[in-house]
C-alpha cells in the first residue's frame, strides 16, 4: 500500500477504505477503464503492424526491381491478411477469455 499523505485542509476527510461496497465499485470502474485501455493498445498494435508488413512487402519489391503496380498491389494484400488476422486473433482471444471466466465460474459453483 502506499503511504497516506496528508489531505489538504479544505478537502473531505472520506476513508474509502473503510466501505467494502465503495471499494469494489471503484475497483469494478478501474477494472473497466484497464480492459478499454488493453483493447485500444491491440488494435494499435495491429494497425502498427499492419503498416510495417505492407511497407515491408513493397520497399522489398522495390529494391528487387520488381513492377511498381505490382508491388503495391502486394503490399496492399498483406497488409490486408495481416490486418484480418490480427483482428481475427483479437476476437478469438475475447472469447477464449470470455469462455474460461464462465468456466471457472462455474466450477466455483
Amino acid at each position: 500500500m502506499m503511504p497516506k499523505s496528508e489531505p489538504h485542509p479544505d478537502q473531505l476527510a472520506i476513508d474509502w477504505e473503510q466501505d467494502p461496497a465503495i471499494e469494489a465499485i471503484i475497483e469494478a470502474r478501474v477494472a473497466k477503464r484497464a480492459e478499454a485501455a488493453a483493447f485500444q493498445w491491440r488494435l494499435r498494435l495491429v494497425a502498427i503492424e499492419t503498416c510495417m508488413m505492407g511497407g515491408l512487402v513493397i520497399a522489398a519489391g522495390l529494391a528487387l526491381d520488381q513492377p511498381p503496380l505490382q508491388t503495391v498491389r502486394t503490399g496492399l494484400i498483406v497488409a490486408a491478411a495481416c490486418f484480418a488476422s490480427g483482428m481475427l486473433l483479437i476476437g478469438l482471444s475475447g472469447a477464449c477469455g470470455m469462455l474460461f471466466s464462465r468456466l471457472s465460474q462455474w466450477r466455483a459453483r
